[in-house]
């Protein structure tokens, strides 16, 4: 439980001070093991906690806010010396002359005396010192358990500098004062230069609470104040309101996994701003959690991974950020999977036709007037600001015809959408017409003998990269949209003399008793299954080779047996934890399946496959969400990926996961997607060039009775007295569970009627039924 208590010290300048933007020392670490941008030292009989060496100890038990803290932990004896230094990300100069105080929490669950505090300097890019100042001059008592906020006038440097260059100020060091031997252990976090405003942020308003299964979510009115870090959430606790988390000044959600349901909290939500001033409480809210039905976890899983999309968005271009953290660089393709978002989010309500037309308008005109283009094609990023091309690789600073490709499946799906005849909705037509017009997808076939197109295009390295597209992987969508373009189309005869033409591309055997009639063996990634799906309806066609919703499906159905026979032992893995693509994992983003498996799962695999597995998949939604969603689920839905065998779970959103998540659940529930971008003439009239002709052979209902199930604890013989049978429907269904014993004979009936989608449990006791007979059990 963490109070806090503001140490109040105010030191005013004769000087003018510049109100921008923080210089940040520490707020959280990558590793919550060190933090990398520090530095230690210590000598004689003094002692100092560090890490890897020489590195600040990160403790995330303990934080103000975020993900953990700095843990320092010393012993000042006599002749010994101690010394630690924290920088900010990459060991930048800061200007120390254009803030007021250096600023940070501290935090001690044992009493120490003033006097007894550390020392505090600066050091420059040059390595050269301040004199060290005592804390105990600012700090007149330290408080035990509560984290109080310390602040040190930056003047105190400028009257002597001593040989450091305040304009070039690289770390605060913290260092030995009075010997006094005993152990202290302080926790520091939001360690900061800023401009000493004292005048606290406007009080948050509109706070809301909104109860789901396992997790409470708040939302409130972002703060306009321009000096705002920040807001802290509240949470009453034992007639207390104490502090649970905080959230950045561009968040207006927070979720408290609960982790279980029917349960009620009340909450109060504060604004901070850079100077860690903070706004007197919200009124309160409350919310339980609940039981949901299948849509209402359909639509929380949607609603969440929108705010990506609407929240995250670029706000100059309207384009989607490559991941959290990227700022300016957005990315085209995952841009496409944005605006079939986008278009989801108008269909489920959560924004208005308005606001998603004007949206797409934004997005559609910084594309076509500020956006660079090759022959038609963007770059893979883009400068969302500028419209600049931002280089992917050395050589790959031009088009990307994949990248275009994902676009351009997104907006066709906008231009039938927006069917109104208003202004904008003229507009967007018209807008997309010509940007799909103007795609040269000829140019990028290189040269008209070529059976192939060709992934890149660079004004200063032309064709350098020199990447054919063929298959079976990801890029079959950029072929279907080459071929059926209105004015730079490519000749029918790529797809198979290109696209398909590898040997590889064939397979035609068993995995797991499924058959790939094309891939890799086992499928390779499941992104193969998703981005040229997004929009391109495979149901009820086939070409030469294949039915494509019927090959997606059995590979996604063989993942889900790979994590069940689990070859490699990975933790986790069984029926309901699978899913291997391109994502994040511990060592930094890898293209993730069967032959290439380190033990991380991508939710976005599983997830985006709802349209082939749709029980399958659902049931994995909902394991995700209640074994590991206190890790996992965040503002945004679920976090791109988790790795148990290296006690891992990343922080991170992606746009090109995202995207298939929120847009593959639409196709499963509506179709949506699907049905607008297949009413473009120019995709039927390319699926008939290419061969495609009707096979209807995929659209069988799936059964209602389980194709597996399993009865733990109770095998081999003899049947324990009491059992407790669970079991877990996706969907809503007649349940039948009845017990037989090993003759066959029916020995009672346990379930015999409708049941909602969730989690059951049943009590058999054997002896109220029968004596000591060997036993086996039936569900139907």
């Amino acid at each position: 439980m963490k109070f806090v208590k503001i140490i109040c010290i105010s030191f005013m300048l004769l000087s003018v001070k510049s109100f921008s933007q923080d210089y940040v020392f520490f707020n959280d670490s990558p590793s919550n093991s060190f933090y990398d941008p520090s530095w230690g030292t210590v000598s004689g009989s003094s002692l100092l906690e560090l890490i890897n060496t020489n590195k600040f100890p990160v403790e995330s038990a303990i934080k103000y806010s975020g993900t953990n803290s700095l843990r320092l932990k010393y012993t000042s004896k006599t002749g010994g010396d101690w010394a630690i230094a924290v920088a900010g990300i990459d060991w930048p100069g800061r200007d120390a002359t254009t803030k007021d105080s250096i600023i940070f929490l501290a935090y001690t669950t044992s009493l120490i005396a003033s006097a007894d505090l550390p020392v505090i300097y600066l050091e420059d890019l040059n390595n050269k010192q301040t004199p060290k100042q005592k804390l105990s001059d600012y700090v007149s008592s330290v408080p035990e358990n509560e984290w109080f906020k310390i602040s040190v006038p930056i003047s105190i440097f400028q009257s002597n500098p001593g040989q450091a260059d305040l304009k070039i100020i690289k770390t605060i060091f913290y260092g030995q004062n009075t010997a006094d031997t005993i152990q202290h252990i302080f926790y520091l976090d939001e360690i900061r230069m800023s401009s000493g405003s004292v005048t606290p942020p406007a009080v948050p308003q509109n706070v809301a609470a909104k109860g789901y299964y396992k997790h409470i979510e708040l939302s409130w009115t972002l703060n306009t104040d321009t000096t705002l870090q920040g807001y802290r959430i509240y949470k009453l606790e034992n007639g207390n309101y104490v502090t649970i988390g905080t959230t950045q000044k561009d968040e207006r959600f927070y979720n408290d996994f609960i982790g279980a349901t029917g349960v009620s909290a009340s909450y109060k939500v504060a604004a901070i701003d850079g100077s860690l001033n903070e706004s007197a409480l919200s009124l309160e809210v409350t919310a339980e959690t609940k039981q949901m039905n299948d849509d209402e976890w359909l639509t929380m899983l949607q609603e969440s991974t929108f705010r990506f999309f609407w929240d995250y968005a670029h706000p100059v271009s309207g384009l989607i950020r490559e991941r959290t953290g990227s700022k300016n660089t957005v990315t085209i393709g995952g841009s496409g999977f944005g605006v079939m978002a986008l278009l989801t989010g108008i269909e489920r309500g959560f924004v208005t036709r308005q606001q998603g037309r004007g949206r797409v308008l934004k997005i559609v005109n910084f594309l076509e007037t500020k956006a660079e283009r090759f022959h038609g094609a963007w770059p893979h990023w883009l400068n969302g600001e500028t419209g600049k091309v931002i280089p992917f690789g050395t050589y790959d600073d031009g088009g990307d015809l994949v990248e275009t490709s994902f676009m351009l499946q997104g907006l066709l799906a906008a231009r039938k959408y927006f069917d109104q005849n208003s202004a904008e909705e003229d507009s967007i037509r018209s807008v997309i017409t010509r940007l799909w017009e103007e795609t040269e997808f000829d140019w990028y076939r290189r040269t008209s003998s070529s059976n192939f197109l060709y992934w890149h295009w660079s004004p200063n390295y032309a064709w350098q990269m020199n990447m054919q597209l063929a298959g079976w992987n990801e890029t079959m969508i950029v072929y279907l949209l080459g071929i059926a373009s209105p004015k730079h189309s490519v000749p029918a005869s790529l797809y198979a003399n290109g696209w398909a033409s590898h040997s590889s591309y064939k397979n035609g055997k068993y995995f797991y008793g499924y058959k790939l009639d094309v891939g890799w063996d086992y499928g390779g990634p499941l992104f193969f299954a998703h981005y040229s799906f997004l929009g391109f309806d495979p149901r009820n066609k086939k070409d030469a080779y294949t039915n494509y919703f019927v090959n997606n499906k059995n590979h996604t159905l063989i993942q889900r047996e790979y994590a069940k026979a689990n070859p490699k032992g990975m933790p986790g893995y069984n029926q309901l934890t699978w899913g291997f693509t391109a994502s994040d994992d511990p060592f930094g983003y890898s293209v993730h399946e069967p032959f290439n498996d380190n033990g991380t799962i991508s939710p976005t695999a599983a997830l985006s496959s709802m349209p082939y597995t749709p029980t399958e998949s659902i049931m994995t939604f909902k394991n995700f969400y209640n074994t590991y969603g206190s890790k996992i689920w965040g503002i945004y839905g679920f976090k791109d990926a988790f790795n148990l065998k290296e006690n891992w779970y990343a922080s991170s959103y992606l746009a090109i996961d995202q995207g298939p998540i929120i847009v593959m659940v639409e196709n499963y529930r509506s179709q949506l997607l699907w049905n607008n971008f297949m009413k473009n003439a120019e995709i039927d009239s390319a699926l008939k060039k290419i061969g495609f002709v009707a096979d209807p052979t995929e659209t069988e209902s799936e059964s209602e009775v389980p194709k597996e199930f399993a009865l733990m604890q109770n095998y081999p013989n003899p049947f324990n007295p009491s059992t407790v049978i669970s079991w877990q429907l996706a969907v809503g269904c007649k349940v039948t569970l009845k017990i037989y014993d090993v003759l066959g004979n029916e020995v009672a009936v346990l379930v015999n009627e409708e049941k909602q989608p969730g989690s059951y449990k049943v009590v058999f006791n054997l002896q109220q039924t029968t004596s000591n007979k060997q036993m086996g059990s039936g569900v139907s």
